[in-house]
């Protein structure tokens, strides 16, 4: 596989850290960020640096695979090495920014890379993506990005009761008629019996409420 092939998922498109708060990376570390942090150790520093503008301009929608083939070529990686560092260059920094400033606090940024093993000059390369003064336009480019994807723009439901069947003569089975209507124009019907629907609303409520909670705990800790 080439080393586009294996960041190409990530270009276009630990649990508890020791330091006292959730990391951002989430309750599980993800594995291309863990191989990423192994990599960095020897990596030539002008490499990353370079890497690491190939990621930022890809998180801004620019296309850049012919940079990605030419610094893999010009540098001593193999083509997994540099896959595998954009993959997890651009996750880091993905799920970094997925937090507003007021929840990730420079300090704690920077102790939980060091954490992970991150040489402190890189550190301090990474931080300055996060905290910089591109911040605001990779929000911006974010929220537009996010925009593109269809939404829910109607939705519409009718009680429906089957007065018989082909096995059963007498049925009065009531159940449910869904159609979705897609902000793209596309719409969606479908019939949902009654015993799934209210198995469909508990596990609707209970994700609502495990997430709201989740979400408290992760900004109580990260704001520590």
């Amino acid at each position: 596989m080439s080393a586009l092939g294996a960041a190409a998922l990530y270009l276009h498109h630990p649990a508890d850290s020791h330091s006292g708060g959730v990391s951002f990376l989430g309750t599980q570390l993800p594995a291309q960020v863990a191989a990423m942090a192994r990599l960095l150790g020897d990596l030539d520093r002008s490499v990353f640096r370079k890497l690491l503008k190939l990621v930022v301009s890809s998180l801004r929608g620019e296309d850049c695979r012919e940079a990605v083939q030419r610094l893999g070529a010009s540098s001593k990686l193999t083509e997994l090495q540099l896959g595998t560092l954009l993959a997890g260059t651009h996750t880091l920094l993905q799920q970094a920014l997925r937090l507003p400033p007021t929840n990730l606090k420079p300090e704690a940024f920077r102790n939980q890379l060091q954490e992970l093993g991150i040489p402190q000059d890189l550190v301090g390369d990474l931080a300055s993506v996060v905290f910089g003064g591109q911040r605001p336009l990779l929000d911006s480019l974010a929220q537009q990005q996010g925009d593109w994807l269809p939404h829910l723009a109607d939705f519409r439901w009718r009680v429906d009761v089957a007065i018989s069947t082909s096995a059963l003569a007498r049925s009065m089975q009531p159940s449910i008629l869904m159609q979705l209507r897609l902000s793209d124009g596309s719409a969606h019907r479908f019939e949902v019996p009654m015993t799934k629907f209210q198995e469909l609303r508990y596990s609707v409520a209970l994700v609502l409420k495990e997430m709201a909670d989740l979400k408290k705990r992760c900004e109580h800790k990260l704001q520590d």
